[in-house]
């Protein structure tokens, strides 16, 4: 299959996570947004206790002494600002402005020189300058022309391109959820196997590592349940009864997500 075969099959799953329209308008929040004070912690707890894992190791081998990095759907920097000491200059891509201010805040305090640029990628890509890697970690699953993303992000490196992703889609821990409280049924894939399978299509020298997340996806079956209902789109008065049964269906606590690493020069 070749590239334009298996970016239309990307953007067509991607499109089959799409939630029907009588259940999004019950939502009380979008299901889709993701908070600016998580991705602040998870940040916060990435410089307190740096990974050693395969994205960090790869990105780190590849970027210079005082090297540029982009970090395309950056959040508050869980994946760029653990290598402050080696950073000369942070191009910081993301669609929220709140992530940017939480990374621009940081940065400021790690005294890392960072222009942020606020926007999608590729949309916005013309802002960006060439770096010496790139890395866009846990964003391809928000991405339907995943060709589009792909080739920008690699004609803006001069060096290394570095993604992070789940194995399976990030939420699809809530399928029995769904199955439960709409009696439906969510897509399986796409799964990280189909995003390698593009990359490679479009002729890039793709390599591959798979761990466990080093992370659990939450703390507490509270902090489960009050995910699930935005998720969901339940009332967040729903949330003892969500958590009750995760509970019963077996899914607390949850299991550890497969994290996978792509990467080329």
């Amino acid at each position: 299959m070749d590239a334009e075969e298996l970016a239309v099959r990307w953007r067509e799953r991607l499109e089959a996570w799409a939630i029907p329209d009588e259940i999004l308008a019950r939502a009380s929040a979008d299901p889709w947004t993701h908070s600016p004070e998580r991705f602040g912690t998870r940040t916060d707890r990435a410089l307190a206790e740096p990974d050693d894992g395969p994205t960090t190791t790869r990105l780190t081998e590849a970027l210079p002494d005082q090297g540029t990095l982009l970090d395309v759907g950056c959040g508050a920097g869980a994946s760029s600002l653990p290598l402050a000491g080696r950073l000369g200059h942070l191009y910081a891509v993301d669609s929220s402005a709140a992530m940017l201010d939480g990374l621009t805040l940081r940065a400021d305090k790690l005294g890392v020189p960072v222009t942020t640029i606020h926007g999608r990628w590729p949309d916005v890509a013309d802002e960006a300058p060439v770096a010496d890697v790139a890395i866009a970690a846990h964003v391809v699953y928000n991405v339907p022309d995943l060709a589009g993303f792909l080739r920008a992000l690699d004609a803006h490196t001069r060096g290394r391109v570095v993604l992070e992703l789940t194995h399976r889609h990030p939420t699809s821990w809530m399928t029995p959820l769904w199955q439960h409280f709409h009696g439906i049924d969510r897509p399986v894939r796409p799964v990280a196997e189909d995003c390698v399978a593009l990359a490679a299509a479009l002729g890039f020298a793709v390599r591959v590592e798979e761990r466990e997340a080093p992370l659990e996806r939450f703390s507490s079956l509270e902090e489960l349940a009050a995910s699930a209902c935005r998720r969901a789109c339940l009332d967040p008065s729903r949330a003892d009864e969500v958590a009750e049964t995760a509970v019963a269906l077996g899914m607390w606590p949850l299991p550890r997500d497969r994290w996978v690493t792509v990467w080329w020069d």
